[in-house]
């Protein structure tokens, strides 16, 4: 038995919307014999924008029975039956979620006629409600509202069944089928095409723009699990009717995976990713030289085209690094810009020569390049005349890419000309330091 429902709403997700009209047509796979149809006070003000789609206002709602009113009725009709929609997540999200508010537990299998309508009519130009019942010469009357459109929903369910759904219809409702729990513009061939391997992920938009990028260590897998729960929630639902598409990086380990991931979220900041996306690291500690022949540290904003000795998030994490460095080698607080005051004449007296001051600094940075380590880590490639190597050079994250597996690994400069130059960022470094923590054999100390 079939339940085929289609429902108007105050808004696009359940959570925070309600229902103002529900039409449910039960159907034995052969012909219709039950219906059930009624406008429903939603308990909130229809938008004006709703009203102007479907003609249903509050006035039309004011003495309607609240979903609570007809939860009993509606619960005892669906809850054996297989539910079926035009966009059925969409239908089933607001019912479900409403039933639970009310303390029923609506679990049932799904069938939607867009996913089958392509099965049983592939190569039509489009497989909404109306354009696809335009193209079968099925009449839509009262459009926009839940009994027209449920209505149209019957007819163009029988009118698939009369064209061999019957078939498809039962391999979509088994339980390892993952029709009835996709995105209603993904198809399911996009995941079973990816590869069961550590890598990257990326869900794309109807114009081909990423929107969510992810890591895994099986691709198939963790894409399936993005699917399998269909929250009520505004974000839920938004992402959910924005993924078209899945494309994908193959990595050669999880390593590679959860570095190329963060790259890719600083680089295409999609819209559905929320963590990550913190800036990249604000400031820096420079080196120059002054006009007098002194060399001088200053905590500055990044420059693009400037190297910096050291780079980090906040000042004040630069400014206390700065400060060691001044007591340490009795460095001069106002030639490292600590102190912004000018210079007393007495003071200028009392600085020593640049020649002895420089000495002080040159120590100074030497001892910071010691605390900031090079080197290497090396594991396996995705093929095996190949492997992966990430270059960490003074503490910083430098780049990662795929060597032949005969080359050799001994100085930064000539691995970095072999490698594809990333920004850096804590949660990459962290990553790495992690990963060498629990596999020490795989780092290599360069010059």
């Amino acid at each position: 038995m079939y339940a085929i429902v289609d429902i108007e709403t105050t808004g696009g997700y359940a959570s925070a919307n309600g229902i103002t009209e529900i039409s449910v047509f039960i159907h034995d796979g052969e012909k219709v014999v039950k219906h059930f149809e009624t406008l429903i006070n939603p308990q909130q003000i229809i938008p004006r924008y709703i009203t102007a789609l479907t003609g249903i206002d509050n006035s039309m709602t004011d003495d309607a029975p609240t979903f609570e009113e007809i939860a009993p009725t509606l619960y005892e009709l669906l809850q054996d039956k297989i539910f079926v929609a035009h966009n059925v997540n969409f239908d089933y999200s607001f019912i479900r979620h409403q039933l639970k508010v009310c303390g029923y537990d609506l679990m049932i299998r799904k069938l939607c006629t867009v996913r089958l309508g392509r099965k049983v009519f592939p190569g039509l130009p489009s497989y909404s409600l109306g354009n696809l019942c335009r193209s079968l010469n099925i009449v839509i009357e009262n459009r926009h509202r839940a009994g027209g459109d449920a209505k149209a929903t019957v007819q163009l369910f029988d009118h698939l069944l009369a064209n061999g759904a019957i078939a498809h219809i039962e391999q979509m409702l088994k339980k390892i089928s993952s029709e009835q729990w996709l995105p209603l513009h993904l198809d399911k061939n996009q995941i079973l095409q990816l590869p069961a391997t550590p890598g990257v992920y990326y869900f794309l938009d109807n114009k081909n723009k990423v929107v969510y990028v992810g890591k895994a260590i099986n691709l198939r897998k963790r894409v399936s699990s993005h699917f399998t729960v269909n929250d009520a929630g505004r974000k839920r639902q938004n992402f959910l009717r924005n993924v078209h598409k899945i494309s994908h990086k193959e990595c050669a380990s999880e390593l590679e995976a959860i570095v190329l991931e963060s790259v890719e979220i600083k680089r295409l900041w999609p819209k559905y990713n929320k963590s990550q996306k913190q800036p990249v690291q604000k400031f820096g500690l420079y080196l120059f030289e002054d006009n007098k022949g002194y060399l001088r540290l200053a905590i500055d904003k990044k420059k693009k085209h400037l190297q910096a000795l050291y780079s980090f998030n906040l000042l004040h994490e630069g400014l206390v690094m700065l400060i060691k460095m001044i007591e340490e080698f009795k460095l001069d607080r106002k030639l490292c810009f600590v102190d912004k005051n000018p210079f007393t004449e007495e003071e200028l007296k009392l600085l020593d020569a640049p020649v002895l001051y420089n000495k002080k600094i040159k120590k100074a940075i030497t001892a910071l390049n010691e605390q900031l380590p090079t080197f290497a880590v090396v594991d396996d490639g995705i093929n095996e005349d190949e492997k992966l190597c990430l270059l960490i050079e003074r503490g910083s994250f430098w780049g990662m890419g795929h060597l032949p597996a005969a080359s050799k690994i001994e100085k930064s400069d000539e691995l970095k000309a072999l490698l594809n130059p990333y920004s850096d960022n804590d949660y990459i470094c962290n990553s790495i330091y992690s990963f060498v923590e629990l596999n020490p054999d795989k780092k290599i100390v360069l010059q």
